[in-house]
């Protein structure tokens, strides 16, 4: 038997796979994404109590409409078996 979740949250259409490089305040973060672009991303006000971000988590980004390439909201951030279960299933090929 496979251990780890069953269920892994996957990004949605226009959605990325990112990793938090730094930290800048007043839940402001630099990411940088699958498309290998760097955003700055932002924590909105439905997660801020319930999501703890650190530098090299591996987070879901759903970039602005307007400024796209430059900016996004981080909505999900996987925990350690998730990213594990990504990485063996070679879905997350992205360098941590």
């Amino acid at each position: 038997m496979e251990e780890g979740p069953i269920r892994v949250k996957m990004p949605r259409a226009n959605q990325l796979f990112g990793v938090v490089e730094m930290l800048l305040g007043n839940s402001m973060l630099r990411v940088r994404c699958s498309d290998n672009k760097l955003r700055l991303g932002r924590i909105p006000g439905r997660f801020r109590k319930r999501l703890w971000v650190r530098p090299k988590d591996v987070v879901i980004v759903e970039p602005w409409e307007i400024q796209g390439d430059e900016k996004g909201d981080v909505v999900y951030k996987y925990r350690n078996s998730e990213v594990q279960w990504l990485k063996r299933k070679n879905i997350l090929q992205m360098d941590i």
